[in-house]
């Protein structure tokens, strides 16, 4: 086994509706050594975004199956792989390079590693990933600046953390990347993370509570975050707290002008002329430049603006405004995880 096992999951990663392109260098084969044994890389490579069970996989891999269903539940463990049981019954899955692979590397990554991510990030890898839709993300206004009354339901991730049971908080290995390689811009903390279940889980050492949930979301919208979650109307189960410097999804737009990036919220900003005293702490605060000051006046490209609604609550003045677009440029995310893969596939043309 060699560089042959980690070609051969690198393909199959880019069968993913995610994708993992390949670059000129393949320096994403040393992604991938850097994740996998070559043990695990020849096992993963076997498997497909279907679900199947262990004696499924082994019989396609030509292993035993003991030893094999051994090796996926500790490879599920690292978050390499996906893996759930019903009714006794464990079925394995490969998991998508983003989100999936990449964001288990969190509490293990290390300065060699974050280079070689760096290295597919600027040979092509971001732009081979962010630019089809639907996007991988998309954006969930600041709570706090948009009326319950008016929010649309896929929005209101403070309902879906107060019917969840289990909490947990996590670096952001995106923060943690740029650190190693010495790039970042921000002074944002590091551990802002949430991942959120409605099911009771064993109590880990990341583990929060909901009040504590609750207050990560709100503390995020004061210190200027940008709230991103799975781009699905049902089934969310994490909010990621993004910037635009350090951000994978973000960094599609500010760095790789790749608009399509993340899904934009389904509200835009409005600045009140007569109450702005130019202050500048909108242009701050956005994360993708979208607002600007010129003279004593703020004003908000709407080409720009993602609808985080980070704008409206730093402003002082209150000047500005987060408004929910009309009813015929509302644009509504896949129902679910399965769909989102199928359109995805279908947009990549690899299904009919």
């Amino acid at each position: 086994m060699g560089v042959d096992v980690y070609e051969s999951l690198a393909k199959a990663l880019d069968r993913l509706p995610g994708g993992f392109p390949p670059t000129a260098s393949r320096v994403e084969l040393q992604v991938l050594k850097k994740i996998f044994s070559p043990e695990e890389a020849r096992l993963a490579s076997c498997l497909t975004g279907t679900s199947e069970t262990a004696d499924a996989i082994a019989a396609r891999a030509g292993l035993p199956v003991a030893p094999t269903r051994a090796r996926l539940r500790a490879m599920r463990d690292r978050g390499i792989i996906w893996g759930s049981e019903r009714e006794g019954t464990w079925r394995f899955r490969l998991a998508p390079f983003i989100v999936g692979i990449y964001e288990s590397q969190w509490a293990v990554m290390d300065h060699e590693f974050s280079h070689l991510v760096e290295q597919y990030w600027n040979e092509g890898g971001m732009a081979g990933i962010m630019r089809y839709e639907p996007a991988l993300h998309r954006v969930v206004p600041a709570q706090r600046a948009v009326k319950r009354e008016v929010i649309l339901p896929y929005d209101d991730v403070k309902e879906l953390i107060l019917q969840a049971r289990s909490f947990e908080l996590r670096d952001c290995i995106c923060r943690k990347q740029l650190d190693l390689v010495g790039k970042r811009q921000c002074e944002f903390p590091v551990r802002t993370c949430l991942n959120f279940s409605v099911k009771e889980r064993p109590a880990g050492p990341y583990d929060i509570t909901r009040q504590e949930a609750l207050k990560v979301l709100d503390q995020a919208e004061e210190i200027g975050l940008v709230h991103t979650v799975s781009n699905v109307a049902a089934g969310v189960n994490y909010v990621c707290n993004c910037c635009g410097c350090c951000c994978a999804i973000l960094r599609g737009i500010t760095q790789f002008g790749i608009a399509s990036s993340v899904a934009r919220a389904n509200y835009y900003a409005v600045v009140e002329a007569e109450e702005c005293n130019g202050c500048g702490i909108c242009e701050q605060r956005c994360q993708v430049g979208a607002c600007s000051v010129a003279g004593d006046v703020a004003a908000v490209d709407l080409e720009k603006c993602i609808g985080c609604g980070l704008c409206a609550t730093g402003c002082p003045s209150e000047a500005v405004k987060l408004m929910r677009k009309p009813e015929a440029e509302i644009t509504n995310p896949p129902a679910d995880y399965k769909s989102w893969e199928q359109e995805r596939l279908r947009n990549r043309g690899l299904l009919a």
